[in-house]
């Protein structure tokens, strides 16, 4: 009778932690809700300059080669905005536009980037290209996209950002 007791709780046991499991799994996304201050918070006193300190392509961490390391983005409080690859020739055109901060109905934030260059930059017709913000804070910038990048399956990218001159271990990341 102990045996079967024992056996009967672990039963139990197990099905409400597939139950937990399960019913976590299907709770739809939360928006961020922006700090106060968040123009300036991207933008600081007149300019920030941010890099990619990770990136995450499907869920799966991305290696970060030498054109992703050179990457920066620039945004001015004016509402401009600059990409470039710093000391990188080789890794494509830099981007200049407008930048702006966009809420859709269902209260998600997003940076919203402008420039003519974006239709064969992110390989869309539309002149403008939406960011999800997941966080956004003085020292960090999350971002979700989806991009078809040279083809026309879509995969959802998110960027981790931080300023310019902070140091990360492990950029340089290679599987």
């Amino acid at each position: 009778m102990g045996i079967f007791h024992f056996d009967k709780m672990r039963l139990i046991l197990g099905a409400l932690i597939c139950l937990a499991f399960f019913a976590c799994e299907g709770e739809p996304e939360q928006p961020f809700d922006l700090p106060g201050n968040p123009k300036y918070l991207l933008a600081g006193d007149s300019a920030k300059t941010w890099k990619i300190a990770r990136r995450f392509n499907n869920g799966t961490r991305m290696n970060m080669g030498d054109c992703f390391i050179a990457h920066r983005q620039t945004f001015r409080l004016n509402n401009e905005f600059a990409t470039n690859s710093v000391g990188r020739s080789d890794c494509g055109e830099p981007m200049t536009g407008r930048w702006s901060l966009a809420r859709d109905p269902n209260g998600f934030n997003y940076l919203k980037l402008e420039s003519s260059q974006i239709p064969e930059m992110m390989n869309i017709e539309e002149d403008y290209k939406l960011f999800k913000i997941k966080m956004l804070s003085d020292s960090l910038l999350v971002v979700q996209f989806n991009h078809a990048q040279t083809t026309k399956k879509q995969t959802t990218l998110v960027d981790y950002f931080v300023p310019e001159d902070v140091k990360v271990d492990d950029r340089n990341f290679h599987w």
